[in-house]
């Protein structure tokens, strides 16, 4: 199941998180997970929020470069070498994960992931019988 992810493109100085996270909140969006990525001039904050078209909106309002990007979400359990066991297959079929951001929580792990080829990587992980996170669900974590 694919949910919608925000990619903003963020320079590197103090404040600019800060600034994406107060016009979000006074947006009434919540943030559910997020990462930041970052090289020497900028760095790229992918979240996944309770509102990504309005979320979207906000940011261009505010001129931030910002894009949504499909990704998967699934639910593993959070023990020692099940997430190897996801990555494995998914390799073994060809599936390339471009980026992943996860967080544990109790006995499970919310997973998030951006491989090359979407489609394919939805039908493996059903076929493996991995819990796939709606949308809606994973808006709301």
């Amino acid at each position: 199941m694919l949910a919608k992810q925000l990619s903003i493109f963020l320079e590197n100085k103090s404040g600019r998180l800060n600034e994406v996270t107060d016009i979000l909140g006074k947006a009434d969006i919540n943030l559910s997970a997020m990462s930041i990525a970052d090289n020497s001039d900028f760095g790229i904050l992918r979240c996944i929020v309770s509102d990504p078209d309005r979320a979207y909106q906000v940011l261009k309002e505010n001129h931030f470069a910002v894009k949504i990007t499909n990704v998967i979400g699934f639910v593993c359990p959070n023990t020692s070498g099940s997430l190897a066991v996801v990555l494995k297959k998914l390799s073994e079929k060809g599936v390339f994960i471009e980026y992943m951001y996860s967080f544990a929580n109790g006995n499970v792990a919310h997973v998030v992931i951006r491989p090359t080829d979407l489609e394919q990587c939805d039908q493996i992980l059903s076929d493996m019988k991995v819990e796939l996170l709606a949308a809606s669900d994973l808006y709301k974590l």
